[in-house]
């Protein structure tokens, strides 16, 4: 193509690439609940801007960092594991658009509640990582990208070896791939929807000071549960690996497009383009990348 950059191609790739890992840090606290009792959780949005505000609240007020941090966690699990009992529990088995409905209104209460405890006003977050770009082959890269990209890895591998090796995770691959088996089995369901939940929201606490150090702590933060949306439909809602996928190759697309197709639409792409290939994906393959396959029988 006359006049293509490579180089500056690559550059808007590798910068998507880096958004997409944001997104799909997101993501995987719905893949995390819809995995394990099939409910749509959009109250993660909620549980990511309550974590922020509640660690930049406690910092502003004096609190040591770590320290804030070890508090914040505390509040999740508590908040996870009410939510599993006080939401989760009562409403067990009952039809997907009920829950879904339920977690709709969870997500009102939790951006109440954190609006009567901590306030309204929008907060700087500092995470101490910069935000100077360097130079790679020719190609910047922003600091805080690639240490947020950093960061979102090595919790992937955290929650993978947790599945994967210890007794609670095996008990929580045994309820995702049949419930009334793991019932069967003498497995409790309500402490393991506990622990997911409680892992959403240490999913939700990390999700929400990388992205409150980017854009600031504000209300607002709680409506990047949007952008998972299409992640979860192209990678399929229950699986992880689909949603780190499908992350990065939206996360790249949509810059690539907004550079490349946008001109030819006045711009403003990037807002929508995500969409559109969520949109493609269910009329192709309504499970999606690599979401299970479900067969109704009459």
């Amino acid at each position: 193509m006359e006049g293509f950059d490579l180089l500056f191609a690559a550059e808007v790739a590798v910068g998507g690439l880096l958004s997409g890992v944001m997104y799909a840090l997101v993501a995987i606290g719905f893949v995390l609940i819809y995995k394990t009792s099939g409910v749509l959780n959009f109250a993660q949005g909620a549980m990511v801007l309550f974590a922020a505000l509640t660690f930049v609240s406690l910092v502003e007020r004096g609190v040591p960092f770590w320290a804030a941090i070890a508090a914040t966690l505390l509040v999740m699990t508590a908040l996870g594991f009410a939510i599993e009992r006080t939401v989760l529990r009562p409403l067990a088995n009952r039809p997907p658009m009920t829950l879904f409905m339920a977690t709709l209104g969870l997500s009102y209460v939790i951006e109440g509640a954190a609006q009567l405890i901590w306030g309204t006003q929008v907060h700087r977050l500092d995470l101490g990582i910069s935000n100077a770009p360097f130079v790679v082959w020719g190609i910047f890269i922003s600091t805080f990208d690639l240490v947020a990209a950093a960061i979102a890895a090595a919790m992937v591998a955290a929650l993978t070896a947790f599945f994967r090796f210890t007794h609670t995770g095996l008990a929580f691959r045994a309820v995702a791939d049949d419930q009334f088996a793991a019932l069967a089995v003498g497995l409790r369901l309500g402490r393991i929807w506990g622990t997911v939940w409680t892992a959403a929201g240490v999913v939700a606490l990390v999700a929400g000071l990388l992205w409150g150090a980017r854009l600031g702590v504000q209300f607002s933060l709680s409506l990047i549960v949007l952008k998972a949306l299409p992640v979860l439909v192209l990678g399929g809602f229950d699986s992880i690996l689909g949603a780190i996928v499908a992350g990065l190759l939206i996360g790249a697309t949509e810059k690539l497009a907004e550079v490349y197709i946008g001109p030819f639409f006045g711009g403003g792409i990037e807002g929508w383009f995500a969409y559109a290939v969520a949109l493609l994906v269910l009329l192709v393959r309504p499970s999606g990348l690599f979401g299970q396959k479900t067969v109704e029988r009459y």
